[in-house]
């Protein structure tokens, strides 16, 4: 085919390519090359098998065969990076992160990182270069896997050569000791190359490589994929870390503020995630049924499940459930996605409430998209991402407290932001201002932000913090 398909066609392949490997662009403009690139991807596949869009979409979702999911993922993946991006994050893993995880592996001598979402490799070498530099003495095992559904990229990051440009960010002396100039490439040392492997790897269907890692990077990732397949994939990364092992994401994203099975770290102007360890099993009885593994599990299956029954619809039934912490009883009994407005708002914050904040940020955006005007789905986003960008999360907050004057929680949240980057005066302020407008908050609003604090006790916890600014001064 010739001729650009038509609109509904294009949102047929949009979720095909969703389904299939998990890739979620925005149609309206956030992917960073400023296209919407299914179209033009859909009219090239079409035309490459000599089918009608009609007719490749029918070959597409009824037998999609490996070769020409890799030939999407080719067509459609951001392949940009470099090496020692993002240097705030890894002088966190060289100063903290490598020496804690020789510690707990001396016995072992063993050290195990992946990279998902490789692209041409710069990443995953450069978590091998900083292994071998942690490493106390020769004799460590050191291996880096790297994981890409796009075998372009890995063919690049098996050749291990690269541009000056891709080194722009790499010190000299590392250039030296791990690169070997091969006219205008660079090439990385057989040292270097033994230590890392490349897999072809769909995040949307294939299991992370087995064993427990020190380090999993996943940086820059989560936004482009699809809600519930994000969720599913920091959930095996999750399972996937040894416990103590770090989660590295990229600037973009966030698990919000309790996300399972991790913590949240703060080191070198860096934030990441330590896995902490499973709690004793109780008991010694079988586990209930209720606990089997669902659409998450690790044999794959179809990225984006079909949409449950709704369970209930009791709105009162799940705010009480909020109240007592039983977040995933809650989402069962709430209506089905988009039954009203309450409903909706009350699903978001028991996604943020659960820790499922890739979901929570869609959720928030949906609001939004139908009620740009929504105070409470601005602030409950600013909650999601403020471990990650605080900045943003700024800007929520004083949206929120603008297009509601009465809402405290904005004013809360505005102070502490002020207090951690040190701005006592507006610290101060803002939280005079939280003072001023929590008697007068909802029952609701206090459950639903308060983050299980009672209204006396945000109101006790304002006060002190005004106390603590004051004696910084």
């Amino acid at each position: 085919m010739t001729d650009r398909p038509d609109p509904a066609h294009v949102d047929r392949f949009r979720e095909l390519v969703a389904a299939h490997l998990g890739l979620s662009f925005d149609p309206h403009g956030t992917d960073p090359r400023g296209t919407d690139p299914y179209g033009e991807v859909l009219r090239r596949r079409a035309t490459r098998h000599g089918l009608s869009a009609r007719g490749y979409l029918a070959r597409l979702a009824t037998a999609p065969d490996r070769d020409e999911l890799a030939a999407l993922a080719e067509a459609l993946t951001i392949t940009e990076t470099y090496f020692f991006r993002h240097p705030e994050q890894l002088r966190a893993l060289a100063a903290v992160v490598l020496p804690a995880r020789l510690r707990a592996r001396d016995g072992q001598r063993l050290l195990r990182l992946l990279s998902v979402g490789c692209s041409s490799g710069e990443e995953a070498y450069t978590l091998a270069i900083l292994g071998l530099t942690a490493v106390p003495e020769p004799g460590w095992d050191v291996h880096v896997r790297g994981l890409d559904a796009n075998p372009a990229v890995l063919r690049r990051a098996v050749a291990g050569r690269y541009s000056a440009w891709a080194l722009r960010e790499t010190p000299v002396a590392v250039r030296r000791r791990w690169f070997t100039a091969r006219g205008q490439r660079y090439e990385v040392v057989p040292e270097l190359r033994r230590r890392v492997g490349f897999v072809q790897h769909n995040v949307a269907a294939d299991p992370l490589p087995g064993g427990e890692y020190d380090v999993i990077c996943c940086r820059n990732l989560l936004m482009y994929l699809h809600p519930v397949v994000a969720q599913q994939l920091v959930s095996r990364m999750t399972r996937a870390l040894a416990p103590g092992g770090a989660l590295l994401l990229g600037h973009t994203d966030t698990l919000g503020a309790r996300p399972a099975g991790l913590r949240v770290r703060d080191s070198h102007d860096a934030f990441y995630y330590e896995r902490v360890p499973d709690p004793p099993a109780p008991g010694t009885g079988a586990a209930p049924a209720a606990a089997a593994p669902g659409p998450d599990a690790e044999a794959g299956g179809a990225a984006v499940p079909a949409a449950r029954p709704a369970a209930g619809g009791d709105r009162r039934l799940a705010t009480r459930l909020l109240r007592e912490e039983r977040y995933a009883e809650a989402l069962a009994a709430l209506p089905p996605a988009g039954a009203d407005r309450p409903a909706a708002l009350l699903r978001a914050v028991l996604l943020a409430h659960a820790g499922r904040a890739v979901e929570a940020v869609a959720a928030c955006r949906e609001l939004l998209a139908a009620d740009g005007r929504s105070a409470d789905a601005h602030h409950l986003l600013g909650t999601c991402v403020e471990e990650a960008d605080p900045a943003a999360a700024d800007q929520r907050y004083r949206l929120a407290a603008r297009l509601d004057p009465d809402f405290a929680q904005p004013w809360l949240r505005l102070g502490v932001l002020a207090g951690r980057r040190g701005d006592r005066a507006a610290e101060r302020e803002a939280l005079a201002r939280a003072i001023a407008l929590l008697p007068g908050e909802s029952d609701e609003r206090i459950l639903y932000f308060g983050g299980g604090f009672g209204r006396h006790a945000l109101l006790g916890v304002c006060r002190g913090r005004i106390g603590a600014a004051g004696s910084a001064r």
